[in-house]
């Protein structure tokens, strides 16, 4: 099953080798984690409800007729090169309200009449903080544009100049410019690490160096968090390691805020940072963050879910010791509630984060069963959409390799083999295969035991059987010789198979011996 090789080896322990195998996301990873918009923005434009309205400290003069209609670009340029600051700053706000509307913001045309770099300048007008606000705002939108317009932005030389203004003594501006920094950290792991080299991280965490949070109002509060995670998102270079050891305290800090976006934007950030490798996980469970992120799956709000889900997720897919962090913080416990949640995203990222734990250590395998989680699962791949279905059918493939005999015959008592069967008709050849690691292992276990005959008719009679030879005509090889080699070793002397083994009837089926010991389980 070679095609399979490349996810089986990723998780972190398959089977009984811990050292050799451990799991690391592969095709179903880049639909997990990348970041899609209706999950968390990574760019934001400052759009006015009423774009007309005096926002700025300095009322507009709505006599000067320009003011009443819009500016052209043209008229935005000549008065951002008039010889007055009265004027500019009138052009200057012509020109954000322009940006600010919401269908098609003339931005290529401002970033094309060279008013990137006059904004820029304006942003250093200390004695004028009203255009130094309608300039941040304009330089704001055109940031949350395409990459090439944020990069039209950063070569202006705005990085520096919204660095200076984080720390202004107007909210207002301030809030501007911490935007503008989130945006353009937000373009990607290039501009990110601009912003974090031209020292933006030390005048944004001084922000938040008061004892009392409560003191800023929730809009500025949303804003420098959401600033805050731009900063830890993006891999392939991840955020660098000093940067992330100065976020951490006030991101940790952040997670407990009573504010349902504030807290949504920290747990993204945590969900960034636990995405990489076991040292950079291992520098997150240090910080003892895992108890809350456990607390905050328990939340109504799915923006808050989802990424204390995800983090979650990320913290299991390290070495068994951070997932036994997780596993001792009480996390299997919300599991229940997860797997049935009513938004099928919610379930295939539980059903993924479980498919990272059953490839742990039979311990830990035990702790899912004690949780009562083995029964949520089936139902998960009867019940769950085909993307969760595949996630949980990798958690039951995982059980089985990883499981004691026990173990696997405790899941075959909670009834998988039917639901397992019935998805051997998908079009995914990969998940085909993996159902049929899973079978042989669920086979290998009650060889162990003398079982594999009763086994057999339990396939035969929910009529798996049928499905895995119709498998022998498939086009895909290694499909081919799986079902292949079950037949010829389960089932190939059928006629004897019936004749001789008569399984014990009981009042739920048939009776699983385990002749070790004599014990019988009851399907």
């Amino acid at each position: 099953m070679s095609e399979n090789v490349e996810r089986l080896n990723k998780f972190k322990n398959k089977g009984k080798d811990a050292n050799e195998l451990r799991r690391r996301r592969v095709e179903v990873n880049v639909e997990l984690r990348k970041a899609k918009k209706d999950d968390q923005m990574f760019k934001r434009r400052n759009v006015a409800a009423f774009p007309d309205e005096a926002t700025s400290p300095l009322q507009e003069r709505t006599q000067n007729c320009l003011a009443a209609r819009q500016w052209t670009v043209e008229e935005i340029v000549s008065g951002v090169n008039g010889s007055d600051v009265e004027s500019q700053l009138q052009a200057t706000q012509a020109a954000r309200k322009l940006l600010s509307r919401d269908k098609n913001p003339p931005i290529n045309q401002m970033i094309s009449a060279g008013l990137i770099p006059k904004f820029v300048s304006f942003l250093g007008l200390v004695d004028c903080p009203p255009i130094q606000f309608e300039a941040s705002w304009a330089l704001t939108n055109i940031a949350s544009g395409t990459c090439d317009q944020t990069a039209a932005v950063v070569e202006g030389g705005a990085i520096p100049a919204f660095i200076s203004l984080v720390t202004s003594h107007h909210q207002h501006i301030s809030e501007q410019a911490v935007w503008a920094l989130g945006n353009i950290a937000g373009d990607g792991s290039a501009l990110r690490d601009r912003v974090i080299k031209n020292g933006a991280v030390a005048p944004l965490l001084s922000l938040l160096a008061v004892p009392d949070l409560s003191a800023f109002s929730t809009g500025y509060m949303r804003n420098v968090t959401w600033t805050l995670s731009n900063l830890c998102r993006n891999k392939n270079p991840s955020p660098p390691m000093t940067a992330v050891q100065q976020i951490l305290p006030a991101l940790i800090r952040l997670l407990h805020h009573d504010d349902r976006e504030v807290l949504a934007d920290a747990c993204w950030a945590v969900s960034y940072l636990t995405d990489g490798s076991n040292d950079r996980i291992e520098v997150m469970v240090q910080t003892g963050l895992i108890p809350r992120l456990v607390n905050l799956l328990g939340f109504e709000e799915l923006p808050v879910v989802t990424p204390a889900l995800r983090a979650i997720g990320n913290i299991v897919t390290g070495t068994d010791e951070q997932t036994q962090a997780v596993l001792n913080a009480g996390a299997l416990a919300m599991f229940p509630r997860l797997l049935c949640h009513k938004k099928a995203n919610i379930q295939k990222e539980a059903a993924w984060t479980l498919s990272n734990i059953t490839a742990g250590k039979d311990g830990q395998i035990q702790e899912v069963i004690d949780a009562g989680l083995v029964p949520y699962l089936v139902n998960t791949l009867v019940e769950g959409d085909y993307k969760t279905q595949k996630e949980a059918v990798w958690a039951v493939t995982n059980f089985t390799s990883g499981g004691t005999v026990e173990q696997v015959v405790y899941l075959v008592q909670a009834n998988v083999l039917e639901p397992l069967l019935n998805l051997l008709s998908s079009k995914d050849s990969k998940i085909v295969l993996v159902i049929l690691d899973a079978i042989t292992n669920i086979f290998m276990a009650g060889d162990k035991i003398g079982e594999s005959d009763k086994l057999g008719l339990m396939v035969e009679e929910c009529g798996g059987l049928d499905k895995i030879e119709a498998l022998q005509s498939h086009e895909n090889e290694m499909i081919y010789k799986a079902s292949l080699n079950l037949i010829e070793k389960y089932f190939s002397d059928e006629d004897e198979v019936v004749q001789s083994v008569v399984p014990e009837a009981t009042d739920d089926g048939y009776a699983f011996n385990i002749s070790e010991n004599q014990n019988s389980f009851n399907f």
